[in-house]
């Protein structure tokens, strides 16, 4: 072998394989509403590229496409579609930041659902998937994506994750990949929607202007599931009093479901929850605007009214300054019967080594679900849609963080804004909210005053519609939600459609 031949070799071996698209094709079908659907699976990943400029001698001048990230994802499109043009596409995906798709992939949409008993309480291991009759495949094809770092995804050799870990460059990935696989599977004059959950409706409401304005891409439609727009109504810091205010609704719903209130209280939760409400926008956010100026006697009034409502006592509810914050609530109230209370899901009950801390060991309601939908998902992919990997599955990852929000330094990360542009430069752009009472992670009365703060025009309200069911942050682990949550979808999503 001659110098040059070693050398092209050396170059060759130093030079990393190009990234390619791995992708599996599998047929299934599913009974929905005594109606057979025969569906397309596929599955795997994409390679996201982006047009780059040289540098150097030679800045300014075309790279091409260089390959940034490999998205995994996996989309179920119904089979004998005469026209797609009339054929709804939704594209998911949960929140975190962090978190893979899973959970309303095999929770709530996907033709597979992980099987929990009717309450959300899980079986003990080994796990089980069953054909889910309320999958939303019935009405639209779905597209579940894992941003990068998540699930599947990564950045590709030479590219640094870093990057796609923060709020505007997510947004980016994800829009880009929407974009290329509505390109590529010839979507783009079918009716689109956008399904986030949690952190995900933050990065569908980016969604909504992203694709508009980049990629002039408008949706009919998106559904955003336990909903967080507005990061201040959620952040218990010194000096914000929203969420003390915002959150009370969810403490009274979460006592009364533990029964920690009144008899006469215990007696219809709506009708509980609509006098909290009244309170909690009145009289409370009265006296916490006040601060220092609250005299001793309104201060008492006012905690006595706050032990009728969270089921706390009033000495502990003085001591905290009539601010009660909810890692503090989580572990308060069942206290002295040595339990904690779930985050996501306030009607599930955890241990921790003893009663004596401020905040629990762990959340009992995320510990619920995290081994069915992990097991679940890494069997599924393999077993059945046939994907091989030997990555990790990224199912909720702390390797995205920290996060950044570079674009909201010294403010709140806040994208209500971003949706109300979008609707108001799309008119025909529909939304619907699905809202837990038990959800302590996105409380319902804070979705609402975020929703009521939108400042959309009065010829635009019509074009929002919410729900709520009695579960929590996953709301469709409770079969009677679920139920209820796809009917919702369903006549959103048609009423989303032009006839």
């Amino acid at each position: 072998m001659n110098e040059q031949d070693k050398e092209t070799r050396k170059t060759e071996e130093s030079t990393p394989p190009i990234p390619r698209d791995v992708l599996v094709e599998t047929k299934h079908s599913l009974i929905v509403n005594g109606q057979e659907i025969r569906y397309t699976v596929t599955c795997g990943t994409i390679i996201l590229k982006e047009e780059a400029e040289k540098k150097g001698e030679k800045e300014g001048e075309s790279e091409g496409e260089k390959p940034r990230a490999s998205i995994f994802f996996i989309a179920y499109t119904r089979d004998s579609i005469e026209d797609r043009h009339k054929r709804p596409i939704t594209f998911s995906f949960n929140g975190g930041p962090g978190s893979s798709s899973v959970w309303l992939h095999l929770g709530l949409l996907g033709p597979r659902r992980v099987l929990l008993d009717d309450e959300g309480f899980a079986f003990p291991p080994p796990y089980h998937l069953v054909d889910n009759v309320y999958s939303l495949l019935d009405q639209t094809d779905l597209v579940f994506i894992d941003p990068v770092s998540t699930g599947f995804s990564r950045a590709v050799p030479g590219e640094k994750p870093k990057q796609f870990h923060g709020f505007k460059k997510d947004i980016e990935s994800m829009g880009d990949f929407i974009r290329l696989y509505t390109t590529r599977y010839r979507r783009w004059n079918s009716p689109k929607f956008l399904i986030g959950e949690s952190y995900g409706t933050t990065r569908a409401a980016g969604l909504s202007g992203y694709l508009q304005e980049r990629h002039g891409m408008y949706m009919n439609g998106i559904m955003l599931v336990s909903s967080i727009l507005n990061f201040q109504t959620a952040d218990f810091h010194p000096g914000n009093d929203q969420p003390y205010i915002l959150f009370l609704p969810t403490y009274c719903a979460t006592a009364w479901y533990h029964h920690r209130l009144s008899a006469e209280l215990e007696k219809d939760l709506s009708t509980t929850l609509q006098e909290v409400e009244a309170f909690a926008l009145g009289d409370y956010a009265h006296a916490l605007m006040q601060g220092d100026d609250l005299q001793d006697d309104e201060r008492r009034q006012v905690a006595r009214k706050l032990k009728r409502y969270t089921g706390l006592s009033e000495d502990y509810i003085l001591r905290t300054n009539l601010r009660i914050e909810i890692f503090r609530f989580t572990k308060e109230l069942l206290r002295a019967e040595g339990r904690t209370v779930g985050r996501l899901d306030s009607r599930f009950k955890g241990i921790d080594r003893d009663s004596a801390g401020e905040v629990f060991e762990f959340d009992p309601s995320m510990n619920n679900i995290a081994g069915p939908y992990t097991a679940t998902l890494n069997d599924y992919v393999r077993s059945e849609l046939k994907f091989e990997s030997d990555l990790p599955y990224e199912i909720l990852t702390e390797r995205v963080h920290p996060w950044s929000y570079a674009e909201f330094e010294n403010e709140y990360v806040n994208v209500a804004e971003t949706l109300r542009k979008a609707m108001t430069t799309n008119p025909d752009l529909k939304v619907y909210v699905a809202n837990g009472y038990y959800d302590l992670a996105t409380p319902y009365l804070a979705t609402r005053y975020t929703f009521k703060h939108l400042g959309l025009d009065k010829t635009l309200l019509g074009n929002l519609r919410m729900g709520y069911f009695e579960a929590g942050h996953m709301m469709y682990i409770h079969v009677p939600s679920l139920v209820k949550l796809k009917g919702e979808l369903v006549n959103f999503i048609n009423w989303s459609i032009p006839n």
